[in-house]
C-alpha cells in the first residue's frame, strides 16, 4: 500500500480504506418443498470477526454472518456473508485497538452484511428477514470479563 498507510507520529488516525463483500453463500437445500410448509421458522444468527494485518498500520477486518432458518428439522435457507473492510489505524493504545477492531469496525460492516442477507432472503423467495441490531460493545465487554474463546464468535436466536 502507499505511504498513506503510515500513521503520523503521535497522532491518532482511523481511516476506512474500502468496504467490500469478500465471500457469500446462499443455500436452500429443501426447495421447492419448503415453500409448501407454513412459514414459522426458527432462525439463528452467528457471527465471527477476523483480523489480518496487511501493513504496519493497515488491517483487514472480516465480519462473517451466518444465518439459518429452519422449519422443524428442515433447513429453509442457510446464508453466510463475509463483509470486509480495510482500515488504517495508528496512535491508539492496545486497549483502544481492541475496541476499534471488535466494536467499531464490526459496527461499520454490519449494516452492509445485514442488507446483503436481507436481499438474499428476498431473492431466495422467502418472506422478509430483518436482522436485529448487534451490540458489539456489550459482547466485547462481556468477552473481556468472561475470557471466552479467542475466535470472536457470537450467536443470536430469533
Amino acid at each position: 500500500m502507499a505511504d498513506t498507510d503510515q500513521a503520523p507520529t503521535g497522532e491518532r488516525q482511523f481511516l476506512v480504506r474500502t468496504i467490500y463483500t469478500k465471500d457469500l453463500s446462499f443455500e436452500s437445500p429443501n426447495a421447492p418443498e419448503i415453500f409448501r410448509d407454513e412459514w414459522k421458522p426458527d432462525s439463528t444468527l452467528q457471527f465471527d470477526i477476523k483480523l489480518q494485518q496487511l501493513a504496519e498500520h493497515t488491517h483487514e477486518v472480516v465480519l462473517t454472518l451466518t444465518t439459518t432458518a429452519k422449519l422443524g428439522e428442515k433447513t429453509a435457507f442457510l446464508i453466510e456473508v463475509q463483509q470486509a473492510g480495510i482500515v488504517t489505524i495508528g496512535g491508539f493504545t492496545e486497549a483502544e485497538l481492541g475496541q476499534l477492531f471488535y466494536v467499531y469496525c464490526p459496527s461499520i460492516l454490519y449494516p452492509y452484511a445485514r442488507q446483503t442477507v436481507m436481499d438474499l432472503v428476498a431473492k431466495g423467495g422467502f418472506p422478509p428477514l430483518v436482522l436485529q441490531h448487534v451490540a458489539f460493545d456489550q459482547i466485547y465487554a462481556q468477552k473481556l470479563n468472561d475470557t471466552p474463546p479467542a475466535n470472536g464468535d457470537g450467536t443470536q436466536r430469533h
